[in-house]
């Protein structure tokens, strides 16, 4: 099939599977006469793996070891387990992370009297020059010197 089918077939963009290919996730797929790619069942089966790992948040990097892992019937399942529990860390720290963001903004928006003033506490915390930490969110302790200035 071509690329478009498979793409169809699999619910990943024939830009993904050229991405794909191009980045060496998946081999550069068998062409036919006429220059086009041509498919098996078993690239579109792999498209799908791939798109699910995808949806569940796991990087190409990831995904390479994933797939290296899954087309190797010696494997332990120890290996797939401890990628994914590696990946649970990541996702909650990006959920923490999150939180902290929002619970931030909602701190903001409560100090900001939302009116025809100038006065604004969001923008005033937005400005702040003070180092961040890395994550980019912003302390509690930013929000409370906010308080005192509004």
């Amino acid at each position: 099939m071509n690329i478009g089918q498979a793409a169809k077939a699999s619910g990943v963009s024939a830009k993904m599977i050229r991405y794909y290919e191009q980045t060496g996730l998946i081999p550069v797929a068998d062409r036919k006469e006429s220059g086009y790619r041509d498919y098996s069942d078993a690239d579109v089966h792999r498209f799908r793996f791939i798109r699910r790992a995808r949806d569940l948040g796991f990087s190409v990097a990831e995904i390479q070891d994933l797939l290296s892992l899954w087309n190797d019937r010696s494997r332990q399942s120890a290996d797939v387990k401890r990628i994914a529990s590696a990946h649970i860390a990541v996702l909650n720290a990006r959920i923490a992370s999150l939180r902290q963001m929002s619970e931030t903004l909602q701190t903001l928006i409560a100090c900001c009297a939302g009116d025809n003033r100038p006065d604004c506490p969001i923008l005033m915390d937005l400005e702040e020059t003070s180092e961040a930490p890395p994550t980019g969110v912003r302390s509690a302790g930013g929000v409370g010197q906010l308080k005192s200035r509004v």
